[in-house]
């Protein structure tokens, strides 16, 4: 990522209402360590309000990212259509006062959102990412996870089965006790 590739510049921004468009690609989500997204391709759209005090934003992504599946572990797209806003103050230092409010020193010259972006499209996942269902209504997992995953829950089953009559009385004596 270059930098200031995402960066609104702010010295000799006049007051009002100004829309700035980035298009947000796999590179971008690589730069960043540790990120849940492994790819993807974004627009992002951000609508600014300059006032006199301060400056009002609010960063819309659309598209579609690449994240793993909770349940079978492979890679898939997942949609993303996602709004946040922020306020930007001025004062003497950088300060991020809460989610929705920094202030930066006066006289920046300019504002790079590539953090602001990156942290919008992680919040705007689902808290559960597996696979969508195809059009026949079959999970999208990959079919082999899925056999291993039910096996697993087979054995488990089984092994209640085959538990020793002895630990069964002493959890009938156990639950008399607490009666």
């Amino acid at each position: 990522m270059k930098s200031g590739q995402y960066s609104i510049p702010l010295a000799g921004l006049k007051e009002g209402s100004h829309i700035y468009e980035f298009e947000i690609e796999n590179d971008f989500f690589t730069s960043f360590e540790g990120s849940e997204i492994v790819a993807g391709e974004l627009a992002a759209q951000v609508n600014l309000v300059k006032r006199s005090s301060h400056i009002e934003l609010e960063l819309v992504l659309r598209g579609s990212v690449e994240v793993v599946c909770d349940r079978c572990l492979e890679s898939y797209m997942q949609e993303l259509d996602t709004r946040g806003r922020l306020l930007i103050k001025y004062g003497d230092h950088w300060e991020e006062v809460d989610d929705e409010v920094i202030i930066i020193p006066n006289g920046e010259s300019q504002f790079d959102l590539s953090q602001l972006i990156y942290e919008f499209a992680h919040l705007g996942l689902p808290m559960q990412r597996v696979h969508p269902d195809d059009v026949d209504g079959y999970s999208g997992c990959d079919p082999d996870m899925i056999d291993r995953i039910n096996g697993i829950a087979d054995e488990e089953e089984e092994g209640e089965e085959n538990i020793d009559p002895r630990w069964k009385d002493l959890g009938k004596l156990k639950e008399d006790l607490l009666n």
